[in-house]
């Protein structure tokens, strides 16, 4: 069982339940509700998350929400696994698109168009459609959409104005980009240090690097998700991975990962880097910081617009003890009213589009909106073994820029589409 060989090595699980014993005890039905360790740890937030389960309680009586929190990076798919194997998983999950494959694959989740088609005061095409149907298998649905964001290029205005450089246009190149960033990088008196400014800043995480590979036309896997050789090591990729590398050891207008540890900051949040991609939920701390930034969709190499979509939904696993009301609290919380005050903060967009609309005439927030239309659901949204891929990918970008040259784009490329391939091919 392919569940199985995921949860090795996973530990006991703890759970960080909300609410109190005596009200749960008091409580006629307690809905369990698991969510990852991650946003919650704003006290805004919480507080406001909490209120949400305090208002479904009013409207449900007798009935009481455990919050069930995962922490820990990697965990929240294996413990969640590990439940279902041994009956215990909660009524509803909080469904991350980057890892929904290993809960539909497995089948932990219920097909939600029963419920959907059977309520009459739902109606789905409230929802972006896309992003409705990263947790689509054919006819059948496995979430509701809770809350997205596209990966756009933020900017900081100020650095941008103080170098002359206009500020990025939707429909920019890659070149146009690359000219901007060595305008945007400064160098002090010897040119063999380090930057003092970079054009862009860039981190080693492939979700935020995936995207440059779409924008040159190639891909990590072909379009079955099967295999990546021909596609990882296609030219297409090779050329967008070697301009990655050039940004930071021939251009020198990005950060080496030397570097950037060395800096020990965020570089776009010190004033350090000019531009930097991101999601949506940059927004709070750029906010917060007093940067007067703007944000743009990815230059691209080709004709086509895209971007990756990252997205949040909420499922009812299959073995939940109460799916009348695991769906019940679906829909409160992927309401209007819920979802105008819960992405009021920045975290996200919301999948209702009502609701997002209700941030329309903001610049920042109709820049978001137009990409969601060119916008790709992550491949760890289909394919279950994604995450593993994207950890090799990490490792990949590593040893291309430790190696200092010795290692070739191109051979490294080969090297772990092979990898890749024999990791897609196991039972």
């Amino acid at each position: 069982m392919r569940a199985a060989r995921l949860i090795l090595g996973s530990v006991a699980i703890v759970s960080l339940a909300g609410g109190c014993a005596d009200d749960e005890q008091a409580a006629t039905t307690v809905l369990r509700v698991a969510n990852w360790g991650g946003a919650q740890v704003e006290p805004e937030f919480v507080r406001l998350e909490r209120r949400f389960r305090e208002e479904f309680e009013v409207l449900h009586p007798g009935v009481r929400l455990r919050v069930e929190q995962i922490p820990g990076p990697g965990q929240y798919a294996p413990k969640l696994l590990m439940m279902h194997v041994t009956g215990s998983v909660p009524d509803v999950i909080h469904l991350d698109a980057s890892s929904a494959a290993v809960f539909i694959d497995n089948h932990v989740l219920r097909d939600l168009t029963p419920f959907v088609e059977s309520d009459p005061g739902f109606d789905l095409s409230e929802y972006f459609e896309n992003v409705v149907n990263i947790a689509r298998r054919g006819d059948e649905l496995y979430a509701i959409p809770l809350d997205f964001t596209p990966m756009v290029m933020y900017y900081n205005k100020k650095l941008f104005d103080q170098a002359g450089v206009p500020y990025p246009r939707t429909g920019w190149t890659c070149t146009d980009f690359l000219e901007a960033a060595k305008k945007l990088t400064v160098f002090a008196d010897d040119s063999r240090k380090a930057p003092v400014q970079y054009g862009v800043s860039f981190e080693n995480v492939m979700p935020f690097w995936v995207p440059w590979l779409w924008t040159s036309g190639g891909d990590v896997l072909d379009p079955s998700g099967k295999k990546a050789s021909a596609y990882f090591d296609g030219p297409e990729t090779t050329q967008a991975m070697q301009f990655l590398v050039d940004l930071m050891t021939k251009h020198r207008v990005a950060p080496h990962l030397k570097e950037s540890a060395a800096a020990g900051v965020d570089l776009f949040r010190s004033g350090r880097a000019a531009m930097e991609l991101k999601g949506h939920w940059m927004m709070i701390d750029y906010r917060a910081d007093g940067i007067n930034f703007g944000v743009v969709g990815l230059p691209t190499n080709t004709s086509k617009r895209v971007t990756v979509i990252y997205e949040a939904g909420m499922s009812i696993t299959r073995k939940a003890r109460h799916p009348e009301l695991a769906w019940e609290y679906i829909k409160f919380m992927t309401s209007k009213d819920v979802q105008v005050r819960r992405v009021a903060s920045g975290l996200a967009i919301s999948a209702n589009k009502e609701a997002a609309a209700q941030y329309a005439g903001d610049p920042i927030e109709d820049a978001f909106i137009e990409e969601v239309a060119y916008a790709r659901p992550p491949w760890g949204a289909t394919v279950e073994r994604y995450p593993f891929i994207e950890e090799l990918g990490r490792e990949m970008m590593e040893d291309i820029l430790y190696s200092d040259g010795e290692l070739p784009v191109e051979e490294a490329l080969r090297q772990t589409a092979k990898l890749i391939d024999a990791a897609l091919a196991e039972p």
